[in-house]
């Protein structure tokens, strides 16, 4: 593979590409530890230093892990790659309620634009939402931090400094998704699906660390070690799982040319909702801790519904929370799944170009097969899912590591994604070089 690489590199259109999409990793990474104005870093380090990893907002930990740990530094790429997740997430959900986004969405490569363009200015809107509310938390560091011993971390709280914070934070965010955008234009893979991948891996050294210094012990490392290769090696074989639908073209007379007449098959992957359920049940999750938060009383009289929250579903190690986690993670599978995959659509775009499936009729029948065979892996899908969310959940009750613990979750199956996705894109640019490749 070093070979590979070499080769890569000498390889000047390439090698520029590559050269180019690590400045701009390097930059991002910078961005990630310069502090927001109005923010005290030396209070904010030492919150972190003292936080305890029992408790805390699930999203919280979640959009801090996105954002590579920038989030809870306060920095001016507080906010990550969040905002344009989200407002991805809903722009293509809208496209089934919206029928002028559905139209969009058939119009090619135009309409594609302009739905990119929608995303763009929601992600903005997020941004301000996003920065104006964990600077709400930020004035409460002890509850932030879940660290009773934290301090204040803003200099002042006038209306001027924090309308400049959300200025900034927000300004962060367009400026991220401007570098994403310049990835894909001009370096190498999907600008922030890498972005994404940076701010990530940029945490795993040291939560794997702090699974070492918690009890000093080496061989409870080098165990989860092993254990974290076999999940890898598991994660891999499922994303590169799928079903392929066999389809054949009719062959037919135009003129005096025969047309028609291949055969291909329609991929359906095992994993076809990817790492959005899980991102979907911890801002559902989300929700009710943060009313709790709210309304908590400093004193500890809290209303009887606020302790139920904060007794279940705020500990990521109590069974309700994990049961609730799973069974979210289950539905929302599903409902993803059938909100990206129409096979009624699917089978009339065969119908209308002359493809059937062998042994199966055109129009209904073929959409109800597919619909059958989309049923059947989607449940595996869904409970690979569940157990793969579940692992930082049941490492946080084994060895006390924190819920960003990098062997499971979204981090996992985002890492994988990303790196097979860019690996088989150096691969196929290789390959058009008449270059060896990754693949052996």
């Amino acid at each position: 593979m070093l070979t590979v690489f070499t080769r890569a590199f000498k390889t000047p259109d390439l090698r520029r590409k590559l050269l180019f999409t690590l400045g701009i990793i390097v930059l991002f990474r910078l961005g990630s530890h310069v502090p927001t104005p109005n923010v005290n870093y030396t209070a904010v380090q030492a919150c972190i230093a003292g936080a305890r990893q029992d408790g805390g907002n699930n999203f919280l930990g979640m959009a801090n892990l996105f954002s590579g740990g920038a989030l809870l530094q306060l920095s001016i790429f507080a906010l990550g790659i969040m905002p344009y997740i989200t407002a991805s997430i809903i722009v293509q959900l809208l496209t089934v309620v919206i029928p002028r986004f559905e139209a969009l969405k058939k119009e090619g490569q135009t309409g594609q634009a302009k739905m990119t363009q929608y995303t763009r200015y929601l992600t903005i809107a997020l941004a301000v939402l996003q920065s104006a509310t964990f600077i709400t938390f930020a004035r409460n560091p002890a509850a932030l931090f879940n660290n009773a011993d934290c301090g204040p971390i803003l200099y002042r709280e006038s209306m001027f400094s924090i309308v400049l914070m959300v200025l900034t934070m927000t300004a962060g965010t367009g400026l991220i998704m401007w570098l994403g955008e310049l990835v894909t234009d001009k370096g190498v893979g999907n600008g922030m699906s890498l972005l994404i991948f940076t701010s990530i891996t940029a945490t795993f050294p040291g939560s794997l660390w702090a699974i070492q210094q918690r009890d000093g012990r080496w061989d409870l490392f080098f165990l989860v070690i092993a254990i974290g290769f076999l999940i890898i090696a598991a994660v891999v074989f499922v994303e590169q799982s799928q079903r392929r639908v066999p389809v054949q073209y009719a062959k037919k007379m135009v003129g005096r040319q025969m047309y028609g007449g291949t055969s291909t098959y329609i991929p359906i992957k095992v994993n076809m909702a990817n790492v959005i359920p899980i991102i979907f049940a911890s801002s559902m999750l989300a929700l009710p801790q943060m009313l709790a938060q709210f309304q908590s009383d400093p004193s500890g009289n809290n209303p009887a519904w606020v302790d139920w929250i904060n007794t279940y579903l705020v500990r990521g190690d109590h069974p309700i929370y994990m049961a609730v986690f799973t069974i979210m993670i289950l539905f929302f599978t599903f409902f993803y799944v059938s909100i990206t995959f129409n096979p009624t659509e699917v089978a009339d775009n065969m119908k209308k170009y002359g493809g059937f499936i062998p042994g199966i009729r055109a129009g209904r029948p073929t959409a109800e097969y597919l619909q059958y065979v989309l049923t059947r892996i989607t449940v595996p899908g869904a409970i690979y899912l569940a157990l793969i969310s579940l692992i930082p959940l049941i490492a946080f009750v084994w060895i006390g590591a924190n819920r960003d613990f990098p062997f499971g979750g979204a981090s996992i199956l985002i890492m994988v994604g990303v790196g097979l996705e860019t690996v088989k894109q150096i691969e196929s640019q290789l390959q058009q070089r008449h270059y060896e490749g990754f693949l052996r």
